[in-house]
Formats: C-alpha cells, structure tokens, sequence
C-alpha cells in the first residue's frame, strides 16, 4: 500500500494569482476542511526540491499558498502556471489556538499569508473582536488588503510608504497600550515575533507565534528543525506559545542552515 508520508500528492495548478511585487498564490483543489490555520505543506516540485510551505487559502474545494520568490525552488514555483503539476504532503504540525475574545493578530513579510486563513476563522466565530497588523518595507511588497477590505486592520511599513511609518513591533506596542487584548498572534520575521513576545511579556498577554525553520521531512523525524530542548518545528510547532518562547534561548538571535550550521538571524 502507497505510504502516504513518504510519497507526495500530485495534482494540477487550479490559478496562480500575482500579489504583489514578487509575491505570488498558487491555488489547487483540495477539501481543507480538516486543516487548521497555521499548519503547514511540504511541496515538491518536480525535478528539483521539496519546501515547506504555509497555507494561505483554506475552504471546502481548494486550498492555497503564498510565497516570495527568493531563491531556486521559490523560483520554479513562481514560474509554474495553471495547468502546470506539483506534489504536496501534510498538512503538518500544530496550528493557531484561538482563546479570549478581543484577539491582536500580527504579520510582518509573507507571514501575512500564515495568518490570512486564522483571520478568516476568528471573523466566522460569534462574539470575536479581531485587530489586524499588516507590515511590510513598503507597500510595493503589501498584499491581502483588499482580501480583508473593512476588517480592523492597520498597515506599517518601513519607509512609511502606506499607513503607520515605522515596524511593525513599534505599531503593536502602541495599540497595545491603547487597547486590552485576550490574546496576540504573530507571525512574520524572526526578530519582528521575538519583540512582540517581548512587548507581550511586559503587558501580561498570552502570545502565540509561528516559526520558521529549515525542514527537510515535516514529520519530526530528521531534527533539521530543532529548537530549544528538543523541540521540532515541523512536529510540536510550527505555533508555539509565548511561555515555551520564552524558555527557548535561541529564538529571535539565530537559526541554521541546510548544513545544520547556527546562524545568526
């Protein structure tokens, strides 16, 4: 019998939608019905390599994901067109927990992405009141504003090239302290995630965060991904809660390479 952990799912490129400069969508069918928002894909792409990707569309007849082209593979795929074949396996790892009800959602970069499905999510739940934080350097690189036109949702950008010039970080502390919030979501770059729990630390607010680690199998065998004590991304996260952060030396300051080599982030 096929190993459905080992042998990746292949299927047709439904649309491919530009989002912004270098930032692209690829979409094909699939029932997510079962896929939690932050979970993640590991897609192959014929001929050349396998990466795990964050889901960015989820709904009961195709599900989606966003990238930057920034490299070889990321490359290929923003190459691919409708039509055109790619595998995928999973979807993996632990997703966003949902607690409280006045909830700060936080994405820099194409962590936006990540966290567009868990949006769409809180907005379905009665009695939810959502803050969103887009950041980007400059708002050639923004994208999903018109996904979540008339939401509460403020945009920073580096160059103050649209809405609150300055991090994202910055701007999260500042509504912070204007608002009281059950509970703060982020995702986005690493040093960006490590200031908001930080900022959350010093407010007493519950913080979830997801992390982005080189995974080659997704499934918690391989130990590309550990962090902390033990602890793999592609198994007991990619979500982590804010108390497990806080344990983790080593989040906010460095990461490692395809080799297994600490970097600094």
């Amino acid at each position: 019998m096929r190993n459905e952990i080992a042998y990746p799912k292949i299927v047709k490129i439904k649309k491919t939608k530009r989002e912004a400069k270098n930032i692209k969508t690829i979409l094909f069918e699939y029932d997510g019905k079962n896929i939690t928002p932050g979970q993640f894909l590991m897609i192959w792409i014929p001929g050349l390599d396998e990466i795990p990707m964050s889901i960015s569309y989820i709904n009961n007849k195709e599900i989606g994901f966003t990238f930057r082209k920034v490299g070889e593979a990321t490359t290929a795929l923003y190459n691919l067109k409708k039509g055109n074949k790619i595998g995928f396996r999973g979807p993996y790892g632990n997703g966003f927990t949902i607690k409280g009800k006045n909830i700060l959602v936080v994405g820099g970069g194409t962590g936006i992405a990540t966290l567009a499905p868990l949006i769409e999510k809180i907005l379905s739940i009665k009695n939810k009141k959502l803050t969103a934080i887009f950041g980007a350097k400059t708002k050639d690189e923004m994208f999903f504003t018109r996904r979540f036109r008339g939401i509460n949702l403020k945009i920073s950008t580096d160059d103050g090239s649209i809405g609150f010039k300055g991090m994202a970080s910055e701007l999260t502390e500042k509504i912070i302290k204007e608002e009281n919030f059950d509970q703060v979501i982020t995702c986005g770059p690493e040093k960006m995630m490590k200031k908001i729990v930080d900022i959350c630390n010093l407010y007493k607010i519950p913080v979830q965060a997801s992390l982005e680690r080189y995974i080659k199998c997704g499934i918690g065998l391989c130990g590309q991904c550990c962090i902390g004590e033990g602890l793999r991304v592609c198994k007991d996260g990619p979500v982590f809660e804010g108390d497990v952060l806080n344990k983790i030396s080593e989040f906010g300051y460095f990461k490692r390479d395809a080799s297994g080599k600490k970097i600094k982030i």
